[in-house]
């Protein structure tokens, strides 16, 4: 997905969270100059491949066989920490920095790569941690319209933006693991049925229908969005 096609779930978003354009640019800004170019073929996964989502819900501990079986692993946030100490390197961390940063950032320096994303309101994170991680194994990524070394391939959580980027990749079949729609409550809740709606488009776009997503599909609305 180019920006182009995410820009009107990128509206709806901001319309619907009260979220700062602007403060998303800055941000984005800040993290293009703190970046180097690195282009997703060097994440290393083969892009015929079935890659694994982990979500950090609790039911991640029991899912791990999902992750066993795939070709490689694309880790939500703290998904990634949980499973390197279980003995599966995630190939690819997507975080905001919010959770565990410090056990991501001794992943990236073991030679894990990191999508770093911006938004209007983990600048502070940004600038604590980023200038810590290994340049070579880090990839930035932003909400808003990508500028520089950054990428914004679509989605909104950590999570979903995982599930875009290994089907930007080129991943032949998504898997998923660690996922609970049901036990956030609250703004997280809101953000997680935003994920549900996104991942539902991308199902379709796809032609596959993602397993997380039984039983929750028919109350999915995509209407107003782009044809898949």
């Amino acid at each position: 997905m180019e920006f182009q096609e995410w820009e009107p779930f990128y509206k709806a978003i901001l319309a619907d969270f009260g979220f700062d354009r602007t403060a998303d640019e800055r941000a984005g800004d800040w993290l293009a100059d703190h970046v180097d170019a690195v282009e997703l073929e060097a994440i290393g996964i083969a892009p015929d491949s079935t890659v694994a989502i982990a979500g950090a819900a609790p039911s991640l501990d029991a899912d791990r066989p999902v992750a066993s079986d795939a070709d490689a692993v694309v880790a939500a946030s703290d998904a990634g920490v949980r499973l390197a100490s279980e003995g599966i390197v995630p190939d690819l961390i997507v975080t905001d920095l919010d959770g565990d940063p410090e056990g991501t950032l001794a992943l990236a320096e073991q030679g894990v790569h990191v999508a770093v994303h911006a938004h209007g309101d983990n600048r502070e994170l940004l600038e604590a941690y980023v200038p810590q991680f290994p340049r070579p194994t880090l990839l930035g990524t932003t909400q808003a319209a990508p500028v520089g070394p950054l990428h914004n391939h679509g989605g909104f959580t950590d999570g979903d933006r995982a599930a875009f980027l290994a089907d930007a990749i080129g991943a032949e079949r998504l898997t998923f693991l660690g996922w609970d729609f049901g036990r956030a409550s609250g703004p997280k809740a809101r953000k997680l049925a935003w994920a549900a709606r996104l991942l539902h488009w991308l199902e379709r776009r796809r032609s596959e229908r993602f397993d997380v997503l039984d039983g929750r599909r028919e109350l999915l609305d995509l209407s107003g969005f782009p044809d898949p």
